[in-house]
C-alpha cells in the first residue's frame, strides 16, 4: 500500500527556517491530495497545511499562515513543508498524509479524514 516518509526536522532557533519533506511510495502519488499535520506532547493532533492532488489548491491553518508553505513535486513522488520565521509553539512532531479518496475536490482538514500517514519528524524551535 501507501507509505509515507518524513525527513528534514531538527532543532532551529527562532526566526529561522526548516524545510521538512515527504517521500511517498506504494501508490499514484499524483491522484491524491497531501497534507501536513503536527502534534505536541499533550495536545491534539493538529492540520497544518494540505495540497491538491493536482497542486493547484493549497490550505494552511491560521497559525501557521504567510509563514508556511506547502508544494508538491509529482514527478518525484514528494510534497515539502518550507518553514519560515519559526516560533518555540511550531515545536512539534510534524506528519504528512495522504488523503485516501482519488481526485477529492476539497482539502480536508480533519486528521481522521487521512488514512496514510508517515512516521513523523521532530521540528524543535529554541528560543
Amino acid at each position: 500500500q501507501v507509505q509515507l516518509v518524513e525527513s528534514g526536522g531538527g532543532l532551529v532557533q527562532a526566526g529561522g527556517s526548516l524545510r521538512l519533506s515527504c517521500a511517498a511510495s506504494g501508490g499514484t502519488f499524483s491522484n491524491y491530495a497531501m497534507g501536513w499535520f503536527r502534534q505536541a506532547p499533550g495536545k491534539e493532533r493538529e492540520f497544518v497545511a494540505a495540497i491538491s492532488w493536482s497542486g493547484g489548491s493549497t490550505g494552511y491553518a491560521g497559525s501557521v499562515k504567510g509563514r508556511f508553505t506547502i508544494s508538491r513535486d509529482n514527478a518525484k513522488n514528494t510534497v515539502s513543508l518550507q518553514m519560515n520565521s519559526l516560533k518555540p509553539e511550531d515545536t512539534a512532531v510534524y506528519y504528512c498524509a495522504a488523503d485516501p479518496v482519488i481526485r477529492r475536490r476539497v482539502l480536508l482538514t480533519n486528521p481522521g479524514s487521512y488514512d496514510y500517514w508517515g512516521q513523523g519528524t521532530q521540528v524543535t524551535v529554541s528560543s
